[in-house]
């Protein structure tokens, strides 16, 4: 199973490192944002592992929610659950809520569809920075600051036509900012494809904080250092 590496499962809980979710982040995912570092100092696991992890255990369904409520730390114990049919958990032994899904309609666990959709998900995910938040941005005339930049993944949901796919793609579509004060809320609308036939579609909400006026230079700079590190990390894979 392609995930294996990135976390260790026992018979009730999922255990990720720090390290583990850095890797996945940066191999599957393609994400270089600060705080899947392993030694960041705001450490969070990526959300896009968490749901990639729901989608191995129980498989996907034609529709389906995700609403990500709290950041996990290195190593938290974890347990993925399934209430009813219809919602899905992933919670901690007090009982904190890191994500929420809901799901309906027809489910396959066809380990090759799930992977395939998994992986073109993530990928697309991953894609957030620098190609699509820094036009936005841009055009809104603010920034993160580029200091202690913070992205932080808050829902994404889809829904397909059908559920037997063999070369699953997506897309953007539309994106969006919208600035409220020192928050900015971006959403990302994409297209779900199979072997180049539209059959699905999604949306995708990132919350991007401290917000502070666009600066050109030191944007330049973030985005410089954010090819220096994936190409220094692409060297040593």
């Amino acid at each position: 199973m392609f995930l294996d590496p990135y976390h260790t499962a026992t018979a009730s809980h999922i255990h990720i490192t720090a390290q583990q979710a850095s890797d996945f982040a940066k191999r599957i995912a393609g994400d270089f944002n600060p705080i899947h570092d392993a030694d960041a100092r705001r450490f969070c696991v990526p959300g896009d592992l968490l749901f990639a992890l729901v989608l191995a255990r129980f498989g996907l369904s034609r529709h389906m929610d995700f609403r990500f409520r709290s950041m996990v730390g290195n190593g938290v114990p974890l347990r993925l659950e399934s209430p009813d049919a219809g919602r899905i958990e992933v919670i901690d032994d007090e009982g904190k809520r890191y994500l929420e899904v809901t799901r309906r309609g027809e489910q396959t666990r066809e380990a090759a569809t799930v992977e395939a959709f998994t992986r073109s998900y993530v990928a697309f995910s991953g894609r957030n920075f620098p190609h699509v938040l820094k036009p936005l941005m841009e055009a809104k005339g603010v920034m993160f600051n580029p200091r202690r930049p913070l992205v932080v993944y808050d829902s994404m949901g889809f829904s397909l036509e059908r559920l037997d796919l063999d070369r699953p793609a997506l897309e953007l579509v539309d994106s969006t900012l919208e600035v409220n004060g020192k928050r900015g809320d971006v959403r990302l609308e994409f297209r779900i494809t199979d072997a180049g036939k539209a059959v699905g579609n999604g949306t995708k909400k990132l919350v991007v904080s401290g917000l502070c006026d666009y600066d050109p230079a030191a944007m330049d700079e973030v985005v410089t250092e954010f090819y220096r590190l994936k190409a220094a990390y692409e060297a040593g894979i």
